[in-house]
């Protein structure tokens, strides 16, 4: 089986990375968990933006942890895709303003609808996050 890619642009992610990779797994387990701790999210959105079960809780500390690899199935590395390129995106936006760049998502936005992105990310789980990340690509110039 050939390597996972995540269907965001190769221009932010890093496209070398292994995701069979057990050990790769655990590692963006463990870099969104450190996103969502940045955008001070409560236990209940990570899992909604993870598209988990509120009975799936446990997994989030054994990613927390580095314990456990994120499942390889298509749906979760997409989701992880479209987060970090998010976070790459704010990061080139706002590269000395963290403030800024961490709570970014939950300022509402008229391109949303006057939506915060965590709304929209929330409410259409995966094409939510893939329509939050190709907005910031636009206002990037991309």
């Amino acid at each position: 089986m050939g390597k996972i890619k995540p269907p965001v642009p190769t221009s932010l992610i890093d496209t070398s990375v292994d995701l069979e990779s057990v050990e790769a797994r655990k590692k963006l387990a463990l870099m969104l968990m450190k996103l969502f701790s940045h955008w001070q999210l409560d236990q209940r959105s990570q899992l909604n933006l993870l598209g988990m079960s509120e009975q799936s809780r446990s997994a989030l500390d054994k990613y927390r942890k580095g314990d456990s690899p994120l499942p390889k199935s298509r749906d979760m590395l997409d989701r992880a895709g479209y987060l970090l390129a998010i976070h790459k995106a704010l990061r080139i936006l706002y590269p000395h303003n963290p403030q800024i760049r961490y709570s970014w998502i939950n300022h509402r936005n008229k391109a949303f609808d006057n939506l915060t992105p965590l709304d929209v990310m929330q409410s259409q789980g995966v094409l939510g996050a893939a329509r939050v990340a190709r907005y910031l690509d636009f206002v990037r110039g991309q």
